[in-house]
């Protein structure tokens, strides 16, 4: 049986690493992707560390960084390893060597855990807010006629530390879970609370996992799956350049249409066409209509006889696109 409750917790294996992040120059680039306000704690987290800025836990991360070492394998590694003893549980072969002794060296010199119980109420209420969110809706059920039977547990941790910017999702053993900041605000305001802003925690919470499970799918169905691969999807030139491979593509185009799908249905249908528009703007998702348009299409015909799986669907997905693009708009 599918498990139906999303777990929000703080995870200090997390905190640790965004309290590393810190120290590197990763606030410095946020600020020149987009000036913004980062959390009051992450900015007294920055404080708290400048001391160990040349520590040898930051040099790695900064290294790893350096090389574009995505967040997702670098919190992979972070949630891999015990606490409080730090211990890597599992096998990661690009990990760095004597990363996690330097992680607990840098622990404990930048004496995190008095700063995390002086900020306790910081985090605590961070929590509530996600959680006051996260218990309205039932992404397993939403995700279900895409994906099948969910059977990975959930986990939400909303990170009021850095990255402040992006969302990060993490697939270990049985569990998915999405660290996510709050929604940055404009000029020199605060984010916004998490409990103020359900569409962001959804948009959050359903790309990641999302994304993982679509991956996953794919991957199990590889078969079925090839043949359909080698038909392009109808999408503009700056998405390709940004999304080469077609399962990139596929993936990002079926994320973006089922955050779309779950903001009408969770919130309202001018949330969704909102956030249709931003991803149009920011990201070049000029198709987003009509994979919505196409999804709908799938949903109405799901369980009715003619498809029982996604993946029965998928060798029609290119060309029913392709005519939606024509006809459906913003």
């Amino acid at each position: 049986m599918a498990l139906r409750t999303i777990e929000v917790s703080i995870d200090d294996r997390a905190r640790l690493m965004s309290a590393v992040l810190s120290a590197t120059d990763w606030p410095q680039k946020e600020q020149e992707r987009r000036r913004h306000r980062a959390h009051v704690h992450a900015r007294y987290t920055t404080r708290q560390v400048q001391a160990q800025t040349e520590h040898p836990a930051v040099r790695t991360l900064q290294t790893l960084l350096d090389q574009n070492t995505p967040l997702e394998a670098i919190y992979t590694y972070a949630l891999s390893l015990s606490w409080p003893d730090l211990t890597l549980t599992g096998h990661l072969p690009w990990a760095p060597s004597y990363w996690n002794e330097q992680l607990g060296d840098f622990f404990q010199k930048t004496e995190l855990a008095g700063w995390w119980a002086e900020d306790e109420k910081v985090w605590g209420r961070a929590r509530e807010q996600a959680q006051k969110v996260i218990s309205t809706a039932d992404i397993y059920t939403f995700l279900k006629p895409f994906i099948g039977d969910i059977t990975e547990q959930l986990v939400f941790m909303p990170n009021v530390s850095y990255p402040s910017d992006c969302e990060i999702g993490v697939r270990l053993d049985s569990q998915l879970t999405c660290v996510a900041p709050p929604r940055i605000a404009w000029g020199d305001n605060e984010p916004w609370p998490f409990d103020e802003d359900a569409a962001h925690v959804f948009r959050g919470a359903l790309s990641e996992y999302g994304r993982l499970l679509m991956v996953s799918y794919l991957r199990q169905n590889a078969a079925e799956v090839a043949p359909i691969a080698s038909k392009p999807l109808p999408v503009n030139d700056q998405f390709i350049k940004t999304h080469p491979t077609w399962g990139d593509q596929f993936t990002t185009l079926f994320v973006s249409g089922a955050v779309a799908l779950f903001l009408e249905e969770a919130i309202s249908k001018k949330e969704a066409q909102a956030y249709i528009l931003m991803e149009n703007r920011i990201h070049g998702v000029t198709v987003l209509p009509g994979v919505v348009s196409v999804l709908k299409r799938y949903l109405s015909e799901y369980g009715e006889g003619r498809y029982e799986r996604f993946a029965d669907f998928l060798p029609n997905f290119p060309k029913h696109l392709r005519v939606a693009k024509t006809i459906v708009s913003l």
